[in-house]
């Protein structure tokens, strides 16, 4: 029986890069998978992209093409390694123009295509409503973006013009992984059982070394072997979707049971119904198993009808935030950030200052779980932040901190200060006949 083999090369935008590379020399893939894209970020690329329409796509893109590329097409034993990634952003099209330079620098002949149809902002009306309560009309110029979620018609029509390289823009996370399923084992687009085990197996591996490892280790709880090496996952998938989760021999972390249950239930509300474009996936009967050191197999997985509408990510810019931070340290250090605490507080009253979502927290003491006794510790660090409609009352927070070099307790110091934009994401449903997911080679 015919055995695929994916891996996972990133589970966010600024993800390492060595260990994509150890998968695309060692890993002996069919196929490599950079999933890139949170909500946010692609706000922040259409951002980008509206400064300078020649970019738009991930900042890392680049370096990483340039580091797997030269695997890409080449036989690994009897194995073509091709390349999936949603880094094309808020611009497939520019993304896919830097991919070919590259290959071209490289001395490479490649087939690269970009996915196209995930940006549906001229599609939407005024009238509609977010999930936070407001309209699109009432954002205004503040509106920045809205992005589909895309499942895998189009990565399929790419793999079919026998791309190399697919890059997308916003596509579902685990749609990324399950469209090369789809392709090599023929499975129709109805094939709910199998699309929901192709589907867990893209939810495991689309955030890359979670499921290997990292955001698990827990020192003397649950130990982690050579975490510096981290290596990235890749799946052993058959026809029917059975899967096995393993990493390249040698390369650090680990691939368990207790891994994998971890990643089963990150961002999953109901494992029963477990939305994406391509099918309703039902995780809930999904158990792991061991066949070995660092090799689970994942089983149970099932699926119904696809959702008919599609989730849309809107993001718009909503104010500013202005923060400044100050140490304290040694005998005294808590009592010294209080005081420091009440006097800009009290400070941006005094002046005026129109703010919301206001934080002044102790950091080391009250920042992550509010109000607590403990043992005082030796040094303590003040931070202020809050949210401002004017750029300009911002600015103001992280003076105010700033100020206390001289206007404030005693022993202060490290000060630091910023101001940054705020971009926010709100979601709405579309149906699915408004969006057209094409290619473009």
């Amino acid at each position: 029986m015919k055995t695929l083999r994916i891996g996972s090369g990133a589970g966010y935008s600024g993800d390492r890069i060595e260990p994509a590379v150890e998968l695309a020399e060692q890993g002996d893939l069919d196929y490599l998978v950079f999933e890139c894209l949170a909500e946010r970020t692609i706000a922040l690329a259409q951002q980008a992209r509206i400064s300078d329409p020649a970019s738009g796509y991930d900042p890392l893109l680049s370096e990483r093409m340039r580091r797997v590329l030269p695997f890409v097409g080449a036989r690994q034993g009897r194995r073509r390694l091709r390349v999936i990634t949603n880094m094309g952003a808020a611009n497939p099209l520019a993304a896919a123009i830097e991919v070919r330079r590259i290959a071209g620098e490289l001395g490479l002949t490649l087939k690269v295509v970009a996915v196209v149809g995930d940006d549906v902002l001229d599609v939407l009306r005024p009238e509609q409503v977010l999930d936070n309560g407001q309209t699109l009309g009432s954002l205004g110029e503040r509106l920045i973006s809205a992005n589909a979620y895309l499942g895998v018609d189009g990565i399929l029509e790419a793999l079919r013009a026998d791309a190399d390289v697919v890059i997308t823009g916003r596509v579902a996370d685990p749609s990324l992984f399950l469209a090369p399923q789809v392709f090599e084992f023929d499975w129709a687009t109805d094939d709910w059982p199998r699309l929901g085990r192709g589907t867990l197996v893209g939810h495991l591996l689309e955030c890359a070394g979670q499921v290997s490892g990292g955001y698990f280790a827990d020192p003397g709880f649950k130990d982690v072997d050579d975490l510096a090496r981290l290596g990235f996952p890749l799946a052993e998938i058959n026809a029917d979707g059975e899967a096995v989760i393993t990493k390249v021999v040698g390369s650090g972390g680990r691939v368990s049971r207790a891994t994998c249950t971890e990643q089963l239930i990150y961002e999953v509300h109901d494992p029963a119904a477990y939305l994406t474009p391509d099918v309703t996936a039902d995780f809930s009967q999904v158990g792991f198993a061991d066949e070995g050191v660092d090799r689970v197999r994942a089983q149970g997985a099932g699926g119904r009808a696809r959702p008919e509408q599609l989730k849309v990510s809107v993001g718009y810019l909503d104010g500013w935030i202005g923060e400044g931070q100050m140490s304290y340290g040694g005998p005294g250090a808590v009592a010294r950030a209080q005081l420091a605490r009440e006097v800009v507080l009290k400070r941006l009253e005094l002046m005026g200052v129109k703010m919301h979502d206001v934080r002044a927290e102790l950091i080391g003491m009250d920042s992550l779980h509010g109000p607590r006794s403990s043992v005082e510790p030796w040094e303590v660090r003040l931070r202020v932040a809050a949210r401002c409609e004017a750029r300009s009352d911002a600015v103001r927070v992280g003076n105010e901190v700033e100020t206390l070099y001289t206007n404030g307790p005693s022993g202060g110091g490290g000060a630091s200060k910023s101001v940054r934009q705020v971009v926010a994401v709100a979601s709405l449903l579309l149906p699915r006949d408004a969006v057209n997911p094409r290619i473009q080679a």
